[in-house]
């Protein structure tokens, strides 16, 4: 039985729907005792960022053999613990990196042209024409390059920007400066974020650092909202340490009390940079070849742990 705990489906899980008996309830994340009595009969379990996937729950489920991840990060998957079960964990990386990328760029764009504000104040009678900024011949910074951050460089080529990066696992990049954090952070026009949450990387974006920015400087954050220290990035939004901020990605998701609603020099989007109907679709794709080799023996494209085939 494959069981999807999130809101994941396609035309492909229908297709597998007729090889395979399938449970697809998209609230039961969030019903964990549920949840863990659902996945005691369960060879697949797919699920998103909402799910947290612990070793309880792994250790609970003895006929799980996949565990299929919509998306990138693997922060709500206890990784070792499948490891150490004989169990694969699955991910499309890299397939919505270009989502993402086209949205870093878009957010940045908006920032830099106060779209979202100037098309209110439109709204609401007002002709205010006031210039913008343009992103082209900027210096452009990119922290954590990875696939997304890679896809984000690309798209700057055709923009004319001086391009920036910080990653201390990439070691080298054509057309790329990589170079330290705090040098990045310094000489950049955008600051974009890619960067997964760490115990590293956890707080890494406080105030101390975003003093260091050019006061005109744009900040993106498609990464995780751990990443910043976000107090401390509205305090230094409110005193003008920086220009404005766009947040995709926040600590609490949906954040209860809003600390930047009320601020015209941010926008806000709902986790949403690698959702796109092109790469839904592609991710969906690879999830379901992933689930069909697991369960029939098959060799993983896309395993991320350490197990590669599934030993139970």
């Amino acid at each position: 039985m494959i069981l999807i705990s999130e809101d994941v489906w396609s035309e492909d899980f229908v297709a597998l729907q007729k090889r395979f008996p399938i449970i697809h309830e998209p609230d039961l994340w969030n019903r964990k005792e549920d949840l863990k009595a659902k996945l005691a009969e369960a060879s697949a379990l797919v699920v998103r960022n909402r799910t947290q996937v612990t070793r309880e729950l792994i250790e609970a489920a003895p006929k799980l053999k996949v565990i299929a991840r919509a998306g990138v990060g693997l922060d709500n998957i206890d990784v070792s613990a499948a490891d150490e079960n004989g169990v694969v964990v699955a991910a499309a990386l890299g397939i919505n990196a270009v989502a993402v990328a086209e949205h870093t760029l878009g957010l940045a764009i908006a920032l830099a042209r106060s779209i979202v504000d100037r098309d209110k104040s439109t709204r609401a009678g007002e002709w205010n024409r006031a210039a913008g900024s343009e992103i082209s011949n900027k210096s452009w910074g990119i922290l954590g390059f990875g696939a997304t951050g890679r896809a984000v460089a690309k798209l700057l080529q055709g923009f004319g920007c001086e391009v920036l990066a910080y990653d201390p696992f990439v070691k080298s990049a054509d057309g790329v400066k990589l170079t330290s954090l705090e040098d990045v952070v310094a000489n950049s026009d955008i600051l974009s974020i890619h960067l997964p949450a760490t115990k590293e990387t956890t707080g890494m974006i406080n105030k101390a650092l975003l003093a260091k920015m050019k006061r005109s400087a744009l900040l993106v954050n498609v990464g995780r909202g751990e990443v910043i220290n976000e107090a401390e990035l509205e305090s230094a939004l409110r005193e003008g340490l920086i220009a404005g901020a766009a947040l995709d990605v926040r600590v609490s998701e949906p954040p209860k009390d809003d600390l930047f609603k009320d601020l015209t020099n941010v926008i806000l989007t709902p986790h949403i940079a690698g959702i796109t109907k092109e790469s839904q679709a592609a991710i969906n794709r690879v999830l379901v070849s992933e689930i069909e080799a697991a369960l029939t023996g098959s060799p993983h494209k896309y395993a991320v742990g350490k197990v590669k085939q599934a030993t139970r």
